[in-house]
């Protein structure tokens, strides 16, 4: 009896552990997320077009891929420009290109596939006049679809490269 005791004290101190830890889903970068103190600031509104929430809502911050593809079309080429546009406007945030791919594949192709995806929306924003100082990249490849299922619903949207803003470092 002791010892399963003592093995449920240790599973809870390691749970309680893993919770302080931060979450994989943190700012790569450090610093501050773009909703991290907007809120409180009223800086989330998105009425007020230097506001992330703005820049979500009316900019857009998602761009689409066909399967196993990391190529630009019109539609996605038309969006990243309403970005660079915000993003030159709006100097005081940097921005962190998520690269995302659909279930399918494995995690070591997934992720590579979500370089390319993140790479390609980021050397578009590049060349439409956003410093590369203010612009970095990450893969999440598989690992954090915007739906689960497994059709291409589902698929489809979890294709994509996401611009997040952060609070200028």
């Amino acid at each position: 009896m002791k010892y399963i005791t003592k093995v449920a004290l240790i599973a809870g101190a390691l749970f309680l552990a893993a919770c302080e830890q931060n979450s994989r889903f943190d700012n790569p970068l450090g610093g501050r997320g773009a909703g991290d103190d907007f809120a409180s600031s009223g800086l989330a509104s998105a009425d007020n077009p230097t506001t992330p929430e703005y820049f979500r809502q009316f900019v857009g911050d998602s761009v689409f891929f066909p399967v196993n593809e990391y190529t630009l079309n019109a539609e996605s080429r038309s969006l990243l420009g309403q970005q660079a546009e915000w993003l030159i406007d709006n100097p005081n945030f940097d921005a962190i290109v998520q690269g995302h791919a659909d279930e399918r594949g494995t995690r070591e192709y997934n992720l590579a596939l979500g370089d390319r995806r993140a790479n390609s929306a980021r050397d578009y924003l590049l060349s439409l006049g956003v410093s590369a100082a203010r612009i970095k990249t990450v893969s999440y490849g598989k690992e954090r679809p915007a739906q689960l299922c497994s059709d291409e619903s589902c698929y489809s949207v979890n294709r994509r490269a996401v611009t997040v803003l952060v609070a200028g470092q």
